[in-house]
């Protein structure tokens, strides 16, 4: 008898390095484990518009630019089906993180290309077209783990059928095989305890993209 399958929603924004670390162990899950990954965008744009005073001019810069490829991504979903949306993702954090070209418009084309998609999306990176949705996808996503937390968040069904979602976990280099494994097996278990709600240290490395 076949094992049952559960779905994991995944939330990322494409700029987030770690976000597209995690995706890619969520990428490794679902080789080891009986899990479907369903992506959907949250925005760090959208999550700091109300503290941009208090964060360095850098970081408020980033923000800026994040505007564009969330949008991108929100378009094509808008425009494509959902289907598109991991494909698209996939072809995004490469270019911006694996091979280092960065957030740029170029990027963005080269992407939607090597995702098999028109490159004229391009032109919703600065048009507030889809914004609504964009907005209603962040909210549905951080508000189930609140808004001390960042991207990705991962949302699954709970062993006694409430939802178990969680910000993370971050990690690098991407756990690969049973590695994987049980680092999934280990956060559903954490998650899933009532009362449980964070396990940190500092990091000491950058992410690794090999």
């Amino acid at each position: 008898m076949s094992e049952s399958r559960t779905t994991a929603d995944f939330y990322f924004d494409p700029m987030c390095p770690w976000a597209w670390m995690t995706s890619r162990w969520m990428l490794e899950v679902e080789q080891v484990r009986p899990v479907d990954v369903r992506w959907k965008v949250m925005s760090l744009a959208v999550l700091n518009e109300n503290r941009l005073d208090e964060l360095p001019a850098e970081y408020r810069e980033l923000l800026t630019q994040a505007w564009g490829p969330v949008r991108v991504v929100v378009a094509a979903q808008q425009l494509h089906g959902d289907e598109v949306v991991g494909k698209l993702y996939t072809a995004l954090g490469t270019r911006f993180h694996n091979n280092g070209e960065g957030a740029t418009r170029e990027a963005i084309v080269a992407a939607l290309t090597d995702a098999g998609l028109p490159e004229d999306l391009v032109e919703y990176a600065d048009k507030d077209t889809y914004d609504a949705e964009l907005r209603a996808s962040h909210t549905e996503g951080i508000e189930k783990v609140g808004q001390d937390v960042g991207t990705p968040v991962i949302a699954v069904p709970g062993p006694t059928g409430d939802e178990v979602a969680f910000f993370g976990p971050v990690v690098t280099p991407t756990p690969r095989g049973e590695a994987a494994a049980r680092l999934w097996d280990g956060t559903l278990l954490v998650a899933s305890t009532p009362g449980f709600y964070e396990i940190k240290r500092t990091r000491t490395a950058a992410p690794s993209f090999e």
